[in-house]
């Protein structure tokens, strides 16, 4: 090509483009030579269209990183379904989801995981396949810690990183089909025990005791019954007038009927002489065995078997499928201290059941025994107590908080629980009562305080300066000083049934409390009120505890109620207020919480259940040791103005308790303050209250405070006034008399109390 230089000739242009040649020519000529001769311009006829020179494009696949980190937090989130939504479709196709997402919860309740953490080492992207390396660390509650590095394969599908499913990637060593299995290591579970040392609960021999009805012998009928008595304790249940009936029922149906459960020391005293009657059937079995058939089974609780649909989470928290697990009271609130720490051995197996490899192991830990606060001797008097009745009784220690007992009617016996025992059948008799015997009536309970409020209304006068000591109210019969609204005081009921009862008279504020004059308080309420003080009574009860949860220690928070205290929005309700009727709502442990305060001087403590949690020779992890929760908003000769009414209430001839309490507290020596309480329950009858405490500062006996509730019971003093001596009685000498209905000890005699003549005061 004329005029082209050498220097051009030598280069060599096979991997360029025509149009880029053509460019690189020209710029090479204005560049590589010298002055181009001149060339005539021929001019061009016209333009000729040409197409627009190729670009190219390159796309890159998306960030593989974040498709990653996605799928191992909804892991981590156990959020299967987003996880599946990320697999291929090919694994989709290959796994459903039920399948996908029990692979993973298989392996998270075999290895009892508590959670799990992961973290991106390494993520390596080409055009449509992705692979990344990752850190696993699986949290076992039984093992420890379980980390590995594995691989996770991605493949790009309509523009988006979907994950190839594997089983290696949960662990590596589960490639190819492996599977986890523990090796779990389950302590023996701990005792619970009174505060003397004697076991309430313990994993024991136990005998079940039943009936083949209707092969009892009529002739030696009264003979059996008589000694199923006296075996089993004396149970009120199994009473012989009550037996009696019952194996004549259960004789005409020809069933067995469940008796109760003995421990074996006592099936080897007494099962000759029970097996030499017909139709007695005695089973061994070994099991948790809650003994006397149930000391405080609401405060103690009960263990159950783990159900079908439980089974993942307990798994999960290290149980063995077989264990019994707390459901109420201590054994559920103690189910850590309890249980123990629980070990294993988690191993791989290959799909033949080979052993592959053993990951991880620990060795289970020494589990804990509860000592309660609770001496067993004052329970059991408590519960024989209540006896008949539907109710509560919870005595506490005065100045400490320490519960000495907490019992509730109906009862049950926790070994129903157990399908260990033959006698397990009664269970669904219990679940079905209704009367509620699982209930906790001292904690779970919400009932109008009656005439026992009426210490609240006191105290709420004092403070507000418009009352003294020395303040008056003419009580009579009635109230009227709501217009058109006519309110009887409780003589006037009493005047209607002897014809003889008078009214209280004049009485001085103090006097007011120890008579019980509704009209007095319904007078304090309605004044309070209409002077624009109508909250200070609410606000008193709130400071005394009422309305609210006391915390108390060894029961779960859902075992206590709140109950309620409301706000007087017109005149009627602040006279109802005043006398705990209304919106007004208590449980018995509140009560006897802020009697205890009124009696050691103002000083609200914590309800606490435990004594001590140790392992066998080691040191303890919790000792008991008193909590103040507050104290009562009342200046010291307003709370001692309180003190001494509640005394008159035992001491004075006048007071409501004396003809049950006054001669024993002189006697005995053993000074009683209290307060009766009648709360009206229409149409029923209305519920008894008695509380009160002790003071005699005696240094072997710590003084007590103790509420006594029974549903609609009557009126304070003819029922619950009674119990509550009795409960005195035994703490203080060991052993009661027998109550009003009562023939003996434990036995009612007929009729029954609601049919017998008494006076009863409120």
């Amino acid at each position: 090509m004329p005029g082209v230089p050498p220097c051009f000739a030598r280069r060599t242009m096979k991997d360029w483009k025509i149009v880029l040649l053509l460019g690189s020519i020209f710029l090479f000529l204005t560049s590589c030579s010298g002055p181009a001769p001149t060339v005539p311009v021929t001019p061009t006829p016209e333009a000729t269209a040409t197409l627009p020179p190729p670009q190219v494009r390159v796309t890159s696949a998306p960030d593989a990183s974040a498709a990653v980190q996605a799928y191992l937090d909804a892991w981590k989130a156990e959020n299967y379904a987003a996880m599946y939504a990320m697999l291929t479709q090919v694994s989709r196709d290959a796994l459903s989801p039920e399948d996908f997402e029990a692979r993973y919860r298989s392996v998270a309740a075999e290895a009892a995981l508590s959670g799990v953490d992961t973290e991106i080492l390494q993520v390596l992207t080409r055009p449509t396949q992705a692979q990344a390396a990752y850190r696993v660390t699986l949290h076992s509650v039984l093992v420890g810690d379980i980390q590995a590095e594995t691989v996770m394969n991605l493949s790009l599908e309509e523009g988006a990183w979907h994950v190839q499913w594997d089983d290696a990637l949960i662990l590596p060593q589960l490639a190819g089909g492996n599977y986890l299995a523990m090796q779990r290591y389950v302590p023996g579970r701990a005792n619970i025990y009174d505060a003397n040392g004697h076991a309430l609960v313990a994993q024991s021999d136990a005998v079940s005791l039943g009936l083949d009805a209707a092969s009892v012998s009529r002739k030696k009928q009264d003979d059996l019954i008589t000694l199923i008595w006296q075996v089993m304790g004396q149970r009120p249940d199994l009473h012989p007038s009550v037996l009696s009936e019952r194996v004549d029922l259960y004789r005409s149906y020809g069933w067995y009927l469940p008796i109760g459960e003995m421990s074996a020391e006592t099936a080897q005293r007494y099962g000759k002489a029970l097996s030499s009657y017909d139709g007695v059937i005695l089973q061994p079995y070994r099991a948790r065995y809650y003994f006397s058939s149930g000391i405080a089974p609401h405060v103690v609780g009960y263990v159950s078997a783990i159900q079908a649909d439980e089974k993942d989470t307990y798994l999960r928290r290290g149980y063995a499928l077989d264990e019994r697990v707390g459901r109420a009271g201590i054994e559920r609130w103690g189910e850590a201290y309890l249980s123990g720490q629980r070990g294993g051995a988690l191993y791989v197996f290959s799909p033949d059941g080979k052993v592959v490899t053993k990951l991880a192991e620990t060795q289970p830990g020494v589990p804990q025994a509860i000592t309660t606060t609770l001496d067993k001797d004052l329970q059991l008097a408590a519960q024989q107590a209540l006896n008949g009745f539907s109710g509560a009784i919870v005595v506490m220690e005065r100045d400490t908080g320490r519960i000495l007992a907490m019992a509730s009617s109906p009862g049950f016996d926790p070994n129903a629980f157990e399908y260990l025992n033959p006698n397990s059948g009664g269970l669904l008799e219990l679940l079905g009562n209704r009367n509620a015997p699982l209930l906790n009536r001292a904690t779970q309970g919400l009932y109008p305080l009656g005439s026992v409020f009426k210490i609240v209304t006191m105290a709420a006068a004092l403070e507000s300066g418009l009352y003294d000591a020395n303040t008056t109210y003419n009580c009579g019969y009635f109230f009227d000083e709501i217009p058109g609204i006519r309110l009887n005081d409780w003589t006037y009921e009493h005047f209607l049934r002897d014809e003889k009862t008078p009214p209280s008279g004049l009485l001085t504020l103090p006097e007011g409390l120890m008579r019980s004059c509704n009209p007095f308080f319904w007078h304090i309420g309605l004044d309070l009120f209409t002077q624009g003080r109508g909250s200070d009574i609410a606000d008193m009860a709130r400071a005394f505890g009422l309305g609210s949860p006391t915390g108390i220690i060894g029961l779960p928070a859902d075992e206590e109620e709140a109950g309620q205290i409301l706000n007087p929005r017109e005149a009627i309700d602040a006279v109802n207020n005043a006398i705990g009727q209304g919106g007004t709502l208590v449980t018995p442990l509140q009560v006897v919480r802020f009697i205890a305060a009124i009696g050691n001087g103002g000083t609200l403590y914590r309800p606490q259940l435990i004594e001590s949690i140790a392992a066998p020779g080691e040191e303890p992890s919790f000792v008991f040791e008193p909590q103040v929760d507050g104290t009562l908003p009342l200046a010291p000769e307003n709370l001692q103005l309180i003190q001494q009414a509640m005394t008159s209430v035992v001491t004075n001839r006048r007071g409501t308790a004396y003809f049950v309490l006054g001669s024993y507290s002189k006697n005995y020596r053993i000074p009683i303050a209290g307060k009766t309480g009648t709360a009206q329950d229409p149409p029923r009858d209305p519920h008894a209250w008695f509380a009160g405490y002790t003071f005699a500062e005696r240094e072997d006996k710590p003084d007590i405070a103790i509420v006594v509730l029974i549903e609609n019971g009557g009126e304070g003093s003819e029922v619950a006034a009674p119990i509550f001596k009795g409960m005195v009685q035994t703490y203080f000498q060991g052993r009661r008399t027998t109550f009003p209905w009562e023939s003996s000890v434990g036995v009612w005699k007929t009729p029954t109390p609601e049919e017998e003549n008494a006076t009863p005061t409120p």
